[in-house]
């Protein structure tokens, strides 16, 4: 019993652990380095969403979530300026 018991203190404590560790990462991959940047044009079609950088981070950036993970993107680069266009007029009619 004092085996069980012990063994459940070890197993809650490394959870325990083991969550506040993955808040720490996610704290530190809310901002973009220059190393993480992608710089080649992303196909639309592969883009399930975004998220922007806080703008407290050094690098102005967006998230862009793909079907397969998720890369850094300048905002200011022109293809995405012209998929964020076309989120907004989905119907393609300009006015």
């Amino acid at each position: 019993m004092r085996i069980s018991l012990a063994l459940l203190v070890l197993l809650l404590a490394a959870a325990w652990t083991g969550s506040h560790g993955m808040s720490f990462r996610s704290l530190r991959a809310k901002c973009c380095s220059k190393e993480m940047f992608y710089h080649r044009k992303i196909q639309e079609s592969r883009i399930v969403g975004y998220l922007e950088t806080p703008s407290t981070c050094t690098h102005r950036a967006v998230f862009v979530k793909l079907l397969k993970g998720m890369v850094c993107v300048d905002p200011d680069k022109k293809w995405f300026q012209e998929y964020l266009r076309k989120q907004k007029n989905p119907n393609g009619t300009s006015t």
